[in-house]
């Protein structure tokens, strides 16, 4: 239904972190790493080991986009 409508991810938090932070009257910024795909027509569960895989993985590009991020301000 959500890719029907357009969505490419579907997050667990992010919205409703965002949110309060809004609320609060904090600026934000959000960045997410997939860590399941999560494929409609696949029936392999994820372990909770594929997902530290998976974000370990990203570390080193996340961490090099943070940096910049910050190098820039």
């Amino acid at each position: 239904m959500l890719h029907r409508l357009g969505a490419d991810a579907v997050g667990m938090s992010t919205v409703q972190e965002v949110i309060v932070a809004r609320h609060m009257g904090l600026p934000v910024f959000a960045m997410s790493v997939i860590t399941d795909l999560g494929g409609h027509d696949v029936l392999h569960a994820i372990t909770h080991h594929e997902v530290l895989e998976a974000a370990a993985a990203a570390e080193p590009k996340m961490t090099t986009i943070i940096r910049g991020i910050i190098a820039s301000l």
